[in-house]
C-alpha cells in the first residue's frame, strides 16, 4: 500500500511560498496571481500503518513548524506537482527513507516526494504555463 502526506509550513513561516510568489509577480508580470502555497508530497510503501502514524510528526513534519494533511486542501486553486526524473537523486526522500528504517529497524521502506504548487488568483492557461517554466527545470524534474 502507498500512504500519500502533504507537508506544508504553517503560513507565518513559509518564506519559501512568499517570495516565489513575488518573483513570478514582478518578473513574470503575473499580477493576477493572488497567493502561492507549497507543500511537500510524500509516497510511502512498504510501511506498516502504526509506523506511517508514528513517523508523520517525527520524520516528516515539526508539529511547531509545520501542517500534515492527509488530502490536497481544499480550495479555488490551480495546483501542479513537480517530481524528480527517474534516475536523479531525491535527498529529501532518501533522508526519509533512512528516518524511517532507523525507528523501525527494519528495512527501508520506498520514499517519493514531490512539490506541490498550489496557485490562486485568476491565470489564464498561459499564465499557468509560464509559471511551470519557471519552476521546473526539465534536466531534474518534472510535472
Amino acid at each position: 500500500m502507498v500512504y500519500r502526506i502533504y507537508v506544508e509550513k504553517r503560513e507565518e513561516l513559509a518564506l519559501e511560498a512568499r517570495g516565489l510568489l513575488k518573483e513570478l509577480r514582478e518578473l513574470l508580470g503575473l499580477y493576477h496571481l493572488t497567493g502561492l502555497r507549497l507543500l511537500c508530497r510524500y509516497d510511502v510503501e512498504d510501511i506498516d500503518p502504526a509506523l506511517m502514524r508514528n513517523c508523520r510528526d517525527k520524520v516528516f513534519a515539526e508539529p511547531q513548524l509545520d501542517v500534515v494533511y492527509d488530502a490536497l486542501p481544499e480550495g479555488a486553486y490551480h495546483a501542479f506537482a513537480v517530481e524528480y526524473l527517474p534516475g536523479q537523486y531525491d535527498q529529501r526522500a532518501d533522508s526519509a527513507a533512512q528516518c524511517i528504517q532507523i525507528l523501525s529497524l527494519g528495512e527501508r521502506p520506498r520514499v517519493r516526494t514531490a512539490k506541490v504548487y498550489l496557485l490562486t488568483g485568476q491565470l489564464s492557461r498561459e499564465q499557468l504555463e509560464k509559471v511551470k517554466r519557471y519552476v521546473i527545470n526539465p534536466v531534474e524534474s518534472r510535472e
